[in-house]
């Protein structure tokens, strides 16, 4: 498992949407994805959607949402993606903290083969924390960036509506 936490200057609704936001408001503070769509026609995130994502790094992942409380906590787990990923999740926790809120994101992971667990999962694990610690950092700027918020806004505003 790796994980990341930050402290952000919205409450935890906000940061939620915020790491929930997809297309190009989510383009524009995830330095992970190149490219993400949700799948079979679903118009907004939720447990039991699927998720296609492709990386900068060219590597796509299909993950389907296990779990979806807005502002609380999200998560997602993979059904089919690189080769050397039997398991792969993810998820958010979002707790209000002095005024702010306290976000921590977690990946929880198995290589393959079996054989190359000894030096894969650590291999994995400095990899992908440095990525998460990356995402988190950019998620921190996202919100303050008036740009995204305005877009979480909107976008709450056309689901209350809907």
């Amino acid at each position: 498992m790796v994980q990341a936490e930050v402290v952000v200057p919205v409450p935890p609704d906000v940061a939620f949407d915020i790491s929930q936001t997809t297309g190009e408001t989510r383009l524009r503070w995830d330095p992970f994805i190149k490219s993400q769509h949700l799948m079979d026609g679903a118009a907004h995130p939720g447990k039991g959607v699927r998720t296609f994502t492709r990386s900068r790094h060219g590597l796509s992942m299909v993950s389907r949402y296990v779990s979806y409380v807005p502002g609380s906590n999200v998560g997602m787990t993979m059904e089919s993606g690189p080769w050397f990923f039997s398991v792969f999740g993810g998820g958010w926790r979002f707790t209000a903290y002095e005024g702010r809120t306290r976000a921590v994101w977690k990946y929880n992971f198995t290589v393959r083969p079996r054989l190359l667990q000894p030096l894969g999962h650590p291999l994995g694990s400095w990899l992908l924390g440095r990525d998460i610690r990356r995402r988190i950092e950019a998620f921190a700027a996202a919100c303050e960036d008036p740009v995204v918020l305005a877009a979480v806004e909107a976008a709450d505003g056309s689901r209350s509506t809907e």
